[in-house]
């Protein structure tokens, strides 16, 4: 059995199939997988000088500290370079601890990565077989019962999982062959934890049964990987059609007008465009039957995973939740290129040749405000005056946008509305005698998405 990994896991040769150049990192936990891990990486000279074990703190366990000092040890040991990194690993409203420890510790992990760089897990063949079971208990989809990767992004880099096709038992024959010294967290025996019940309780009476139950549920997994792979391709055709790629909106008559199965392929693979997790077969029927087949009048809205997701005319958006507006005026030093508006954005001004009068700009007591209602402007080449809110329904701008465009007063006069319309009170073509107006996010280069 302790052959049986030299066989199957040759180190090298797997980080050059996945041209690995840079450094190389070990998400070492101090349990018996991540220590096997460690040792073969760091039983080849060539990759040792390149090598960093991680050990992420959560802070969960009173033993957490002494782990830590347990990997430090172990990594020196190796001759490995060792890093410890603490997280916040506290579940947020609707996560399970085990979520939220996870995503604690893959951001702590993704913060580390360069372009070249990877870190390895330690994940292996019934750690798949596991995933693939709570997948399909979960009643999961093709993509869900690919289990685990064995590649794919993580922050500049990429993770790897050299043992996810090695057998659990050839990993532990390894350790004790060794004489490893590992830590067990005893969290792994509480059978609260969805994942250590079957692990603990159900895989082995189902091992007794199907001895090669984790290698033949890997193969499933991958099956189920390559398929995910066409319906991926399938999807992103379906989507590009439908997507306004300027800012990540949906073409309702587009989408609308496809079938039905093929729209909730293109809402899945929007999501996934978009960052977030796969949604659940209840929220697509929603997001179809409350939002996206609404009455073209009403402005529905559906929330989930702290993203509003709405419909304004043709339109179906996904957002995150807006930040409301200041309550009191922003007063603008006309001698600051910016004027930051509390919400991640801010407004700059630059010279042009048309737009507000540079001499009323430098002249005049500048304020920031937001819509309370009853507004008015008179626009350049344009008779009388208008309501903002005719406007801003004549530009098609979304209901919840609205108040948080910035009103520009000049001396308590309404002279701009964002960078979108200025008052004919204080337009003026003259070449280089005038300002223009641009919201930005605070990162330069972007523009704001309201």
């Amino acid at each position: 059995m302790v052959d049986c990994i030299f066989m199957l896991l040759d180190i090298k040769a797997f980080l050059n199939e996945h041209a690995v150049a840079g450094r190389l990192y070990v998400a070492y936990s101090g349990g018996v997988d991540s220590h096997v891990l460690l040792h073969v990486c760091a039983g080849v000279p060539a990759l040792r000088s390149r090598l960093t074990a991680v050990y992420v703190h959560h802070g969960l366990q009173a033993q957490a500290q002494a782990w830590g000092e347990h990997c430090q040890h172990s990594a020196a040991g190796l001759g490995v370079s060792f890093e410890l990194l603490r997280v916040d690993a506290r579940a947020r409203a609707g996560q399970s601890p085990e979520e939220a420890a996870r995503r604690a510790r893959y951001q702590a992990l993704a913060a580390l990565l360069a372009a070249d760089d990877a870190v390895l897990v330690a994940h292996h063949q019934d750690d798949q077989l596991e995933t693939v079971l709570l997948q399909l208990f979960r009643g999961a989809g093709v993509q869900g019962l690919a289990g685990m990767p064995v590649a794919l992004p993580l922050g500049a880099g990429r993770m790897l999982r050299p043992l996810l096709n090695i057998p659990k038992p050839a990993i532990d024959a390894y350790a004790l062959a060794q004489a490893l010294c590992w830590v067990d967290d005893p969290s792994n025996q509480n059978g609260d934890f969805d994942r250590n019940f079957l692990r603990n309780a159900l895989v082995p009476q189902l091992k007794q049964r199907w001895p090669s139950l984790a290698k033949t549920v890997a193969r499933t997994a991958r099956h189920c990987g390559a398929a995910q792979e066409h319906l991926a391709e399938m999807a992103t055709a379906a989507l590009i059609p439908v997507l306004n790629a300027a800012d990540n909106t949906l073409h309702l008559p587009l989408l609308l007008a496809l079938p039905e199965g093929k729209q909730a392929l293109v809402l899945r693979q929007w999501c996934q465009r978009l960052g977030l997790k796969m949604p659940s077969e209840a929220f697509v029927g929603r997001l179809l039957a409350e939002v996206a087949m609404a009455r073209p009048d009403s402005v529905p809205v559906l929330y989930s995973q702290g993203r509003c997701w709405r419909r304004y005319r043709d339109t179906l958006y996904c957002l995150p939740p807006p930040t409301p507006p200041l309550c009191t005026d922003l007063l603008w030093d006309t001698q600051q290129p910016t004027l930051a508006l509390g919400d991640g954005r801010q407004l700059a001004w630059l010279r042009a040749s048309t737009g507000i009068a540079l001499s009323c700009w430098q002249q005049a007591r500048v304020a920031v405000r937001f819509r309370s209602g009853g507004e008015t402007i008179r626009l350049p080449h344009r008779q009388g005056r208008h309501s903002l809110k005719k406007l801003y329904q004549e530009a098609a701008i979304p209901p919840w946008q609205r108040a948080l465009l910035p009103l520009l007063y000049l001396d308590d006069q309404l002279a701009a509305v964002g960078d979108t319309w200025i008052a004919a009170d204080f337009y003026q073509e003259q070449a280089d005698a005038c300002i223009r107006l641009q919201v930005h996010l605070k990162q330069p280069g972007q523009l704001a998405r309201l």
